[in-house]
């Protein structure tokens, strides 16, 4: 099993199984927002040695999935020949982008870098060979030769403006490649000589590895790059581990490791083991672990195709945050819920990594709220040029440019619409009724619209939640047709947060379930706005002329 979270949106996880599936899971509410089953998208491109491949064993089972850095794509790697790449819509959509043949045998490891400042997509296989392809088109770009063995890993990574690929063989060589084709630049032993996966730290200063040799013994190292050598190694293993260990880093902080049916957690500048977890019980003897970006959930494989989630200090407070207001808030039909209390287990005296919650995904039964920062950017300043005009009649005055399409709706009586706006991915339109009841339009891809883009051309549909439930303004028992409406979108298209008079309620796009509500009037909310780097900053416009500051992850408000 593959895991890995949505760099952006931090609740989200893809998954990757055993038996080539995939599944993105949102952690809070433990639900599958998409699933694809493995599927060769076009077996007559595909190369002879693939398709003797398949029709002796049609098994196969995914080595790796991950989510390119901005969190648009996500790659998948097969244990035979194939690289999928899918583009990821906030909605859950997945669709279909690039299918390679990448290798001859097992794709073993795929990782995401920008060499030539497009997003690329490295391969590595059993044909002890490295690729890069353009993870759009699929196009190759770079082959590495030069290992002697099946590369099990690969690392990007850039210092001082210079791109390079770390890599991993199972005979326990490191290698190290320029995007110029010239050969690898170093050659390292790994510790254990055998299956090695490398990872740096999050500010992208330390570089570690962890790996796991053919009797079994473990290894968990920090490197000095510039030396080749090890710079320190951390206790905490025995003799015999009975899997391949997996590692990651958090917080330019911590590390982790699954080994002994525990995972085991240390301190980077201590090479001593700072604390265990057991996560009450059910992991197998190498767990698979995968932090968030901010660190503050951990998911970790356990037993039966299952997924257990540890939350430290920062994380549990949010969770209960959400608990409490998801109900509250709610107001959707009644739904069956089951409400069971989380597991905890204590992680010592470690108060950075304490009392995770250990949590089954398969139990949908709370509501979590993304507590992700969309990544910094540079401001935008605009010129004067790209100021908006004023349209001129003769513009748009030649009716052959005209075309106008009604909206399907089932409503008996359709309401009027106070406010209307476009998803910021362009794919669907949300509206927002005197009423108080929001609709989701979305246009589907077909063959007459095979991009799913907005068109006057194609009628949308009308798009609900499987259960029925309406993303339905609070009203506080006022006349929401005498009120003033009004909405906005997250960046990412992933919330919406709107007001009819009442409180302020924030949606979820993918499940129409409230994530919470606030500020109730008087006075009453008349304008709306998301911060453009932060889902978590709510700037509100306010019917006495205030404008307020809400921040989601504190519960504060500030005026301005």
């Amino acid at each position: 099993m593959s895991l890995d979270f949505h760099p952006v949106q931090q609740t989200i996880l893809l998954v990757g199984t055993n038996v080539g599936d995939i599944g993105i899971w949102e952690v809070g509410s433990r639900e599958r927002i998409a699933h694809k089953t493995f599927k060769v998208w076009d077996i007559g491109s595909c190369t002879l040695p693939l398709q003797a491949a398949l029709m002796k064993d049609a098994a196969i089972c995914v080595n790796r999935c991950l989510w390119s850095p901005d969190g648009n794509i996500l790659g998948v790697a097969f244990s035979k020949h194939i690289v999928q790449t899918y583009t990821f819509v906030p909605n859950g959509e997945l669709r279909q982008q690039a299918e390679i043949d990448a290798h001859i045998g097992g794709v073993n490891d795929i990782a995401f870098s920008h060499p030539n400042k497009s997003l690329s997509i490295i391969t590595c296989g059993d044909d002890k060979l490295i690729k890069v392809w353009d993870a759009q088109s699929g196009q190759k770009q770079y082959t590495f030769e030069g290992h002697e063995a099946s590369v099990y890993s690969v690392c990007p990574h850039y210092k001082e403006n210079i791109q390079f690929i770390f890599s991993t063989a199972i005979d326990g060589k490191i290698k190290a490649w320029l995007y110029d084709c010239l050969g690898s630049r170093v050659d390292y032993d790994a510790p254990g000589h055998w299956c090695t996966t490398m990872s740096y730290s999050a500010d992208g200063t330390r570089l570690f590895s962890c790996g796991t040799s053919k009797d079994g013994d473990s290894h968990l190292v920090e490197w000095n790059e510039t030396e080749g050598a090890i710079k320190r190694t951390y206790n905490g293993f025995r003799k015999r581990s009975l899997g391949v260990v997996q590692f990651d880093t958090t917080r330019n902080h911590f590390l982790a490791a699954g080994d002994e049916f525990v995972v085991k957690f240390w301190d980077m500048d201590n090479t001593n083991i700072l604390t265990t977890t057991d996560c009450e019980g059910g992991l197998p003897a190498s767990p698979r672990l995968r932090f968030n970006r901010e660190g503050s959930l951990l998911a970790v494989t356990a037993n039966d195709n299952g997924i257990k989630i540890l939350a430290n200090t920062d994380g549990q407070r949010l969770l209960r945050m959400l608990e409490s207001r998801a109900f509250e808030g709610s107001r959707g039909p009644p739904q069956q819920i089951n409400t069971k209390p989380p597991l905890l287990t204590n992680l010592g005296s470690a108060s950075n990594v304490s009392s995770p919650i250990a949590v089954n995904s398969e139990r949908p039964d709370r509501a979590s709220m993304d507590v992700s920062r969309t990544p910094d950017v540079k401001p935008r300043i605009t010129d004067e040029s790209e100021k908006l005009k004023t349209w001129k009649l003769a513009d748009i005055v030649d009716s052959g440019h005209l075309r106008a399409r009604r909206c399907p709706d089932t409503a008996a009586s359709p309401t009027k619409v106070v406010r209307l706006l476009y998803t910021n991915s362009g794919v669907a339109l949300l509206s927002l009724g005197s009423n108080a009841v929001h609709k989701l339009w979305k246009w589907q891809r077909s063959d007459r619209n095979p991009n799913g883009k907005s068109t006057a051309s194609i009628s949308p549909h009308l798009w609900q939640p499987a259960n029925g439930i309406l993303m339905t303004n609070d009203t506080s028992d006022g006349n929401p047709e005498e009120a003033t409406a009004c909405i906005a979108l997250s960046k990412n298209d992933s919330y919406v947060m709107s007001a009819s008079g009442g409180k302020v309620s924030l949606f979820n796009m993918m499940t129409f379930k409230v994530m919470t509500t606030f500020m109730a009037p008087p006075p009453a909310a008349t304008f709306l706005a998301f911060h453009p780097q932060d889902n978590n900053i709510i700037a509100i416009g306010m019917e006495d002329s205030t404008i307020q500051i809400y921040n989601v992850r504190v519960d504060e408000v500030i005026s301005v």
